[in-house]
């Protein structure tokens, strides 16, 4: 099986997936105070870049 590009991408996005759904339910069952908040919003922020790298599959 080759790694092309696209399938790099497509890898990426899921891992990053992965570790933004375990930072945000970190946040929502672990912390109950701002750091909660904190582990959140960086989960958000891995969303965004996965969404980001699903977009640029066949692009790049």
């Amino acid at each position: 099986m080759a790694m092309n590009k696209n399938t790099v991408l497509a890898w990426a996005t899921f891992i990053m997936i992965f570790v933004g759904c375990g930072l945000i339910s970190l946040g929502a069952f672990k912390y109950d105070d701002v750091a909660g908040w904190g582990f959140a919003s960086v989960g958000v922020g891995f969303f965004a870049i996965a969404w980001v790298f699903n977009a640029l599959k066949g692009r790049v």
